[in-house]
């Protein structure tokens, strides 16, 4: 039986070309009765077609017409159905994020990469961390900090100088933004379980924001993060060229 594959693409002009040339050739079914969503973008739309897809329990295969494609596998319209079906499976489990705020609202979100909080005016943040409750740095001051997925250890985290986390690996990284007091401490790896807890300090005068994916929250005082291992976000790579390939690759350029 033929593989049921539905398409989806960013707005960019090159992906929009790849979508009505793949439609054309494989033809195009609904996402609700597909074996297997193609993705067409940058790692930016295939992080929005993971959440906006992640009830449907379809595996999400993306192919780049974006920028880095960390995510994404080469593009090609050739032989398609037989790179789907020899496409090894990467199951990522997201962190939720339940952020207060200054005003008592309380806002919620998923994030596959990481949830950051960074400051929103001139001064430094100030951040009291706990993990699992327990207060692990009384006053951390910085620009922000993270807490980042193994998938998503070789995006922001990588940049602030995070480590990258093997794939399997049951650890979150969290990570701090551009540390000025303690100025040495870069952060620490956490068991997946860990709850990581922020409270803004001084909120009033160092106001922080919170992002987890594409929800940003801004004035808050008390953020917490924790994996959601019930939530499931299922990726396909081409043979040799999965995320713990990539990941490894990462850590040698």
């Amino acid at each position: 039986m033929s593989l049921r594959i539905a398409f989806c693409a960013s707005r960019a002009p090159i992906a929009q070309a790849a979508l009505a040339g793949l439609t054309r050739r494989y033809g195009d079914h609904n996402e609700r009765g597909a074996d297997v969503i193609v993705a067409l973008g940058g790692d930016g739309f295939m992080l929005q077609t993971l959440h906006r897809t992640q009830e449907l329990a379809v595996p999400v295969y993306g192919m780049n017409r974006g920028t880095v494609g960390f995510l994404m596998n080469e593009y090609s319209e050739h032989g398609l159905p037989e790179r789907l079906e020899a496409a090894e499976q990467a199951v990522i489990n997201p962190l939720g994020m339940r952020a207060l705020c200054a005003d008592g609202t309380e806002h919620r979100g998923l994030a596959i990469n990481e949830v950051s909080l960074l400051r929103a005016g001139p001064q430094a943040a100030k951040l009291r961390i706990s993990v699992d409750g327990k207060v692990r740095l009384p006053e951390l001051v910085c620009d922000g900090a993270l807490v980042a997925t193994p998938a998503g250890s070789t995006a922001y985290n990588y940049s602030a100088h995070g480590p990258i986390l093997p794939i399997g690996a049951d650890v979150l990284a969290l990570t701090a933004v551009a540390a000025f007091r303690p100025r040495r401490w870069r952060g620490a790896l956490l068991p997946k379980s860990a709850e990581v807890g922020f409270e803004v300090l001084e909120a009033d005068k160092r106001p922080v924001m919170a992002e987890a994916d594409s929800v940003s929250v801004r004035d808050v005082v008390q953020v917490y993060v924790r994996s959601q291992p019930e939530v499931e976000h299922r990726v396909l790579f081409d043979p040799g060229h999965g995320l713990e390939e990539r990941l490894i690759r990462e850590q040698f350029v």
